[in-house]
């Protein structure tokens, strides 16, 4: 593992933090990513101690901001020379439809539009690195959407903040499983995955409900992640260590592209 460097993103909370801390006692080398630099360096401190793995770094960036995720991209482009796993852990939940300063809805821009952005600007860097692997934490929830309104895609016409939790993990679904299948041969792996039901603060604030630990949280996010068993697999689904199938939605190769091309026009401004 001390050959392995991995950026986890929303790692100073729940899952992730879990999911970054196990990675840095395993010996790798962790991009710590939090919103809040003060408790970014508090955590990277913690893990520091706590770990005894000083091959640590901290990146500060608000995924409500794409700005933001591209002046951290360009940050870790720079400063690091390699980067084997790319784990989009960090997301939100938006009771009320909120808007960001660029008029993008909260839900859609924080869960799907930044990671798939981050994904697009640190490619290269995944692919000068491979075998890499890029690891997404998705949802179940999204199953739950049965049909889409590609006139509603950020709730431009109403509001459901569990719709749009579950239209955004149907979107990432969608645009790692596209972009597996572009990098099929490139050595960069593309998994996406459900971490169960657990006990963070999105659940909490979501569906009012306790769950089961962050430590069973992050298990498939190392799995994915470590796993020997996995390299040079792409484009699957994964719960609790074991392979999946996703909703009929998010197996259509059509619904796919459209996502796919749907998204990198609202990026394409900070893809330049």
């Amino acid at each position: 593992m001390n050959r392995q460097t991995i950026l986890v993103t929303g790692a100073t909370d729940g899952i992730g933090r879990q999911t970054a801390w196990t990675l840095a006692r395993m010996g790798a080398k962790v991009l710590i990513h939090g919103r809040d630099k003060q408790k970014g360096i508090r955590v990277m401190d913690e893990f520091t101690r706590d770990t005894c793995n000083e091959n640590l770094s901290l990146y500060i960036a608000d995924f409500s901001s794409l700005g933001d995720v591209r002046r951290m991209a360009d940050e870790i482009t720079r400063e690091q020379s390699e980067l084997t796993v790319l784990i989009n852990n960090a997301g939100g939940f938006f009771n009320e439809r909120q808007l960001n300063g660029d008029g993008l809805e909260m839900t859609f821009t924080v869960n799907h539009l930044a990671p798939f952005l981050l994904t697009r600007l640190l490619e290269g860097l995944l692919t000068k690195s491979a075998p890499a692997r890029v690891v997404t934490v998705a949802s179940v929830a999204h199953r739950n959407l049965k049909a889409l309104d590609w006139d509603n895609l950020q709730g431009e016409k109403s509001y459901d903040p569990f719709d749009a939790y579950a239209l955004s993990k149907l979107a990432s679904i969608c645009v790692m499983n596209e972009l597996a299948g572009r990098l099929a041969g490139s050595g960069v792996t593309v998994n996406t995955l459900h971490p169960g039901v657990i006990d963070t603060k999105l659940l909490r604030m979501s569906y009012k409900m306790e769950g089961a630990s962050v430590v069973e949280g992050a298990e498939t996010s190392i799995y994915l992640a470590t796993a020997p068993e996995v390299e040079g697999v792409t484009g699957k689904y994964f719960s609790h260590k074991l392979e999946k199938s996703i909703s009929d939605l998010a197996k259509d190769l059509q619904v796919q592209k459209k996502f796919w091309e749907l998204s990198e026009s609202l990026i394409a401004p900070y893809l330049k």
